[in-house]
């Protein structure tokens, strides 16, 4: 398992379709997991210190999580199958949750947990950006530092979203 870190989030054009990427902390690989817009804003909000009006349910199951006295240790990137990215929650004593890795990561950006990314995965998917390519990460980074978490088009505390 390589240690990931979270690049940041942000909506591709033109199908308005947000993309997560991490970045391996100690090699050059990036990975790019496409998710929904509530988890890209959950993780936005989080990166930007917002704290919204009610929270969130990445912020419910942080609590959950501390009243029932577990700690979330790491999130693990596993696999993909058929096209989709597979993840998993490690509390500890064995204890292992199967998740979406886009609501892995917003848990992991509120608790702290470190993110990790299966070799074999990186090895078929991460994406090697060249030195003369470094530029565009770096535009990407402006535009993380830009761009507001309303604009994934969540986060309006209303709290009336389906699960």
């Amino acid at each position: 398992m390589q240690e990931l870190r979270v690049v940041g989030v942000r909506v591709e054009l033109p199908g308005n379709q947000p993309i997560l990427l991490l970045k391996e902390t100690q090699g050059e690989r990036y990975l790019p997991i496409w998710i929904g817009a509530v988890e890209a804003a959950a993780i936005a909000f989080e990166q930007q210190g917002v704290r919204p009006a009610r929270p969130m349910t990445h912020d419910l199951l942080r609590e959950v999580v501390r009243v029932l006295g577990a700690t979330l240790e790491a999130v693990n990137i596993t696999e993909m199958r058929d096209g989709i990215y597979i993840a998993e929650l490690v509390f500890g004593d064995d204890r292992v949750v199967s998740a979406r890795p886009s609501d892995a990561v917003a848990l992991a950006v509120r608790t702290g947990a470190p993110i990790y990314g299966a070799e074999e995965l990186l090895d078929e998917v991460g994406i090697e950006i060249p030195d003369e390519q470094e530029d565009e990460v770096e535009k990407f980074r402006e535009f993380l530092d830009q761009i507001s978490p309303e604009d994934f088009g969540a986060g309006s505390g209303s709290g009336g979203g389906s699960a």
